[in-house]
Parts: C-alpha cells; structure tokens; sequence
C-alpha cells in the first residue's frame, strides 16, 4: 500500500493537481480518471502488452483528458511490478479510486 500512495502523490503532482483539499464533486471527477487509467494499464497487462509498449497502447483508447496521460509511465510500474494473479483478480481501479478520496 505504501508503494501505490507514493505513486498516487506523483500522479497529482505531475498532473499539477493541488495536493491540498478539493472540491467533493471535482476529486471524485480526477479521481475517476485516475482510476480509468489505471484500469486501462491493468487491461494492457492483461492483452500481456510489454510494459515498454504501454503508453502507445492505453493512448489509443483513452477516453480521459490529456493530462491525466502524465499517470501513465509512473502507474505502469506499479501494476507490472505485480504477480500476475493479482492482476487478474483485483480491480485496480475501484482500489485506486477508493485511496484516491482518502487522501
């Protein structure tokens, strides 16, 4: 867990997202498309796409804005980095979203 808050802080910094409290409605917003890009990752490794290949992958669906494609090199370690059973099992998104309106 503390491997995904630390990805988590990065995501927002890069993205240029304030750290500090939102509003309610607009980090649930960045929180959904923090976790759609999680779960495209997550669906790549899946396909069994090389983790060099990621980003050209994920882009060619993505259905979020741009700046959100910042997350993309610094999430793709951390859902590679798991076994691949974990992968199948876990919804990385809801998992996401749900440390995400922790914070």
């Amino acid at each position: 867990m503390m491997r995904l808050s630390t990805v988590f802080v990065l995501g927002l910094a890069v993205q240029g997202a304030p750290a500090i409290a939102q509003a309610s409605a607009e980090k649930v917003e960045t929180c959904g498309y923090q976790a759609a890009v999680v779960s495209a990752i997550q669906q790549a490794r899946l396909d069994r796409v090389r983790e060099r290949k990621v980003q050209e992958r994920v882009l060619e669906n993505a259905t979020w804005p741009e700046n959100f494609n910042t997350a993309i090199p610094l999430l793709t370690p951390w859902v590679y980095e798991m076994k691949m059973r974990d992968v199948r099992e876990q919804d990385l998104a809801a998992a996401w979203t749900e440390l995400c309106l922790q914070q």
